[in-house]
C-alpha cells in the first residue's frame, strides 16, 4: 500500500498543478506520443514477448497481449486522431439569465482522477492515457500481470514524451501489476474521482462489488444476432461471419445466433462462411437438425450454459425461435447489455427489435463488431460502458468529463 500511496498522492498534486492541459499542448503531446510509439517499435516488441511467452497461445487473449509492428502503428493511428478531436472542457452546455439577475453557464470540465483497471490489452495503456490527456484528466493505470512488461514499456515511453514537453509526467501513473495494487485502487477514497474497470466478467463484478470510490461498469459482451424470417441471406452471411470471426477476443464478437425456424433450411448456407473459419458450433435441437451433414467444422449440442456466454473463442451458440418476440426474450434473459443485431428487411420488425431491446448498441443489419469508441467516431475508447447513469455505450472524451456551473451577478443576494 505504502508505494501505491506515494503514487495516489503524486497523481492527484499532478492533477491540481497541471490538467487540465490546454488543446493545442494536449494536441503537441498526443502527436509525440504517436512518433515516440513508432520510434520504439522494436523496444515494445522485445517487451511484449517476454509477456507472451508467460501465456498459453491457446488462450483467447493471447491475440489481445500481442503487439507487433502493423498494431503498434495502429496504436499510434489512433493516438494521433484522438489528437484532431475537439478537447472538451471549456465547452459551454447552457446559457441562462434568471429573473433574480443570475447568470449562469454550464461548463464542461474534467473528472479529475481518473482510475482504470484492464486486463491483457497493452493497446488499453495508450489509448485510454490519450482519452484522458485530451480530456483533461490525470490516469492511473492498473494493468494485468500478463502485459506487465509491455505495459511498463509504453508507460515509460509516454512519461519521457511529458517531460520533454514540459509536463509534469505523474498525470500518468502506472500500479504494480499484483492483485494488491487493485485492492489499493478500489479502497483509494480522495484520490480518485472515478474508477473504471475494463475486462471480464469477474474483474467488472469484482470491482464493482468491492470498490469505495465511484465506478462505471464497463459490462462484458454477451452478443446476440437474430436472423429474422425476412432476414437477407447475403447479408447475413457476411455480416455473422464478420462478427463472430474478425477479431474472436473482444468484447463485439458474436456470442450467439439466434434463427427464426422458418429460415433452418437457409441456416447451412449462412454457417457455410464460419465452417471456413473452423468455429465450433453450439446448436439447439433444431439447429442441430438442420447442420448435421451439412456443416463442415465442429457442431455440438448445445448445453443451457452455452447461453449467455461471453466465448472469446471460435466458439457460438445457435438458438431456435418461431418469431420476434421470443428472439427478444431470449435476449432479455441472457443479454449483457452491450451490442445486440437483427438482420432483416421487414422495417417494422427492425423498429420493434431496437425499440424492445436494451443494449447500449443495437444494430439493423449491421455487424457488432463496430462497437468501438474508433468506429463511432470518437477516436480510441476508454470502454463500453453497459450501465445508464452517466455514460452508455463507447466511452470516449465527452464521456470523461462532468460539469460545474458559473454563477454570476452585480452583487444580488437571496432574500
Amino acid at each position: 500500500m505504502e508505494q501505491t500511496l506515494i503514487q495516489l498522492k503524486a497523481v492527484k498534486e499532478a492533477a491540481r498543478r497541471t490538467n487540465p492541459i490546454a488543446a493545442d499542448k494536449s494536441t503537441e503531446i498526443l502527436n509525440a506520443f504517436a512518433d515516440a510509439l513508432v520510434q520504439n517499435t522494436e523496444r515494445i516488441i522485445e517487451a511484449n514477448k517476454k509477456d507472451l511467452a508467460r501465456m498459453n497461445p491457446e488462450n483467447p487473449m493471447y491475440d489481445r497481449l500481442l503487439l507487433n509492428a502493423d498494431r503498434i502503428k495502429g496504436i499510434a493511428a489512433d493516438t494521433r486522431n484522438v489528437a484532431t478531436l475537439e478537447a472538451p472542457c471549456g465547452e459551454v452546455l447552457e446559457t441562462k439569465t434568471l429573473p433574480s439577475k443570475l447568470n449562469l453557464k454550464k461548463v464542461r470540465v474534467p473528472l479529475g482522477v481518473v482510475g482504470v483497471i484492464y486486463e491483457a490489452r497493452p493497446n488499453v495503456t495508450v489509448d485510454v492515457a490519450a482519452l484522458c490527456l485530451r480530456s483533461g484528466n490525470a490516469v492511473v493505470l492498473k494493468g494485468g500481470s500478463d502485459a506487465a512488461d509491455s505495459n511498463a514499456v509504453l508507460v515509460d515511453i509516454m512519461h519521457n514524451v511529458l517531460t520533454n514537453c514540459g509536463v509534469d509526467k505523474d498525470i500518468i501513473q502506472l500500479l504494480p501489476p499484483g492483485r494488491e495494487a487493485a485492492t489499493d485502487l478500489m479502497n483509494a477514497v480522495g484520490y480518485i474521482d472515478v474508477l473504471i474497470p475494463r475486462g471480464s466478467k469477474n474483474l467488472i463484478n469484482a470491482v464493482r462489488d468491492n470498490a469505495k470510490v465511484p465506478v462505471i461498469e464497463t459490462g462484458a459482451g454477451v452478443v446476440h444476432t437474430y436472423f429474422d424470417v425476412k432476414g437477407d441471406l447475403e447479408k447475413g452471411k457476411r455480416i455473422i461471419c464478420n462478427a463472430k470471426t474478425r477479431r474472436v477476443s473482444v468484447c463485439n464478437a458474436l456470442d450467439c445466433l439466434i434463427i427464426n425456424s422458418q429460415r433452418l433450411n437457409d441456416l447451412p448456407a449462412i454457417a457455410a462462411p464460419l465452417a471456413e473459419k473452423n468455429v465450433e458450433i453450439l446448436a439447439d435441437e433444431r439447429a442441430y437438425k438442420a447442420l448435421e451433414g451439412n456443416y463442415k467444422a465442429s457442431l455440438k449440442h448445445a448445453q443451457e450454459s452455452d447461453f449467455g456466454y461471453e466465448f472469446q473463442a471460435l466458439r457460438m451458440s445457435i438458438k431456435t425461435v418461431d418469431n420476434l418476440q421470443e428472439a427478444l426474450d431470449h435476449i432479455y434473459t441472457y443479454s449483457s447489455k452491450h451490442s445486440e443485431a437483427i438482420i432483416t428487411e421487414d422495417a417494422a420488425a427492425a423498429e420493434t427489435f431496437v425499440n424492445a431491446v436494451d443494449a447500449a448498441c443495437c444494430y439493423i443489419n449491421t455487424s457488432t463488431a463496430f462497437t468501438d469508441g474508433a468506429q463511432f467516431g470518437l477516436g480510441a475508447e476508454i470502454g463500453i460502458s453497459t450501465q445508464k447513469l452517466h455514460a452508455r455505450g463507447p466511452m470516449a472524451l465527452n464521456e470523461l468529463t462532468s460539469y460545474k456551473w458559473i454563477v454570476t451577478s452585480d452583487g444580488a443576494t437571496r432574500a
